[in-house]
């Protein structure tokens, strides 16, 4: 009865794959219209600009909208392995084979002893809420990277090092993931990793680590929660204005340099905050390096100038691996960064024309969806806390019981 009951669940995953994945590639195919403006472009546009350029050795030096690691010049160019196809339908095509390629790993690791397969559930349910975005960029393989060096760190701490490492090169945050490794080795596997694979850029490629120049002259982005001051404050006279600018919508005008300092304060607190923690916890479970890389990133998330929609799919990857354990504590965590997919799609690309003109459906729907991300971060920050640090530095040991309570020990 048990294997028919799992091999019931197993179809019904798999079933449930296809089928929101076809209707997620019949939008990016553009067989059907998903309401609000086209995510494709960036796609079609953007990304096979940069093909063009990274075809002859180069990055694209004079495009401040490159803002990425070395390493991201790799999914641009993977569309040219299927030469029999657009350059946007192969990337669309690889894109589902990532989404593919965690499924798998999520299924695998939830048969395991002491794994569950809520995991590859919540990896399923989760990428649909947030529409076409999910397929037209590059995020969904990066998260593939990242979810394949969480699911290995418990056994192969080299791999889970090298992956890590790699993954930071394709897009920076990956090296969160390492914030809850406890062996020397998977450290040492990143700092080889990365170290040889950014010596390999640099010589091989101009301009590998220009991004860091244009990251750093980024403004504040129109979804993030630094951006709800200006929402609010352009009903009461605020005189900036909202502007293309390094590839994101972004405000421009007074005080918004003053806002995205403090974003970069906050960011510095959250680091903060996970060293002393780090620094703090004592217990280490076999599912903590997971609950603490969701953690990490949520914190860096929040906290950010820029909240791009796709910075979702790095969460619900993250929460899946979580979930893949049943003694993992981010349940509800997880289930906020659900909520907040589905508010995401609502806000871009279904109503993004209302965020950009700060109205009121556009402002309720940021307010919302960073409320949650927000109560998210919070609540998964306590909850890791709880279950790795001791209750108080004041009482390290265990309570003392009196005479009159001890139990005689016998000679």
């Amino acid at each position: 009865m048990e294997t028919k009951g799992a091999g019931r669940s197993l179809a019904w995953l798999l079933a449930t794959w296809a089928v929101t994945r076809a209707l997620l590639l019949l939008f990016v195919f553009r067989v059907f219209a998903f309401p609000g403006p086209d995510v494709t472009s960036d796609v079609s546009v953007i990304y096979r600009g940069w093909y063009e350029v990274l075809r002859q050795g180069t990055f694209p030096l004079d495009d401040v909208t490159w803002q990425y690691p070395p390493a991201a010049a790799l999914p641009v160019l993977s569309p040219g392995v299927l030469p029999f196809l657009s350059y946007a339908h192969a990337f669309f095509v690889l894109a589902c084979l990532a989404d593919a390629v965690v499924l798998a790993l999520l299924r695998y690791a939830g048969g395991r002893p002491d794994r569950s397969p809520r995991g590859a559930w919540v990896w399923v349910a989760g990428v649909p809420l947030l529409g076409p975005t999910v397929y037209a960029r590059y995020d969904v393989m990066v998260t593939a990277v990242a979810v394949a060096a969480l699911l290995a760190g418990t056994r192969h701490p080299r791999v889970m090092g090298a992956l890590t490492a790699f993954g930071a090169l394709l897009k920076v945050w990956p090296a969160l993931l390492l914030v809850g490794a406890v062996r020397r080795r998977a450290w040492a596997a990143a700092v080889v990793t990365a170290a040889g694979l950014a010596l390999l850029f640099a010589v091989s490629m101009p301009g590998a680590f220009a991004f860091l120049t244009f990251q750093r002259d980024r403004g504040t982005e129109v979804e993030s929660l630094g951006a709800l001051v200006f929402h609010v404050a352009r009903h009461f006279g605020w005189r900036g204005e909202v502007l293309l600018n390094y590839g994101s919508i972004e405000f421009l005008g007074p005080h918004v340099d003053q806002v995205s300092t403090a974003a970069l304060a906050l960011t510095g607190a959250a680091f903060g905050w996970l060293l002393l923690w780090r620094l703090r916890a004592t217990r280490f479970a076999p599912h903590t390096l997971a609950d603490a890389a969701l953690t990490a990133v949520l914190l860096f998330t929040v906290t950010s100038r820029v909240i791009s929609p796709q910075y979702l799919v790095w969460l619900i990857g993250l929460a899946a691996v979580c979930l893949s354990y049943r003694a993992s504590r981010m349940g509800p965590p997880a289930l906020l960064c659900l909520l907040a997919s589905f508010v995401t799609v609502l806000e871009f690309p279904l109503g993004f024309s209302h965020v950009v003109t700060s109205d009121w459906y556009g402002v309720t729907l940021l307010v919302v969806r960073n409320g949650l991300l927000a109560a998210a971060t919070v609540t998964a920050a306590r909850r890791l806390w709880r279950a790795t640090a001791p209750p108080s530095a004041a009482t390290p040991f265990p309570p003392r019981t009196s005479p009159a309570t001890q139990t005689p020990v016998s000679s």
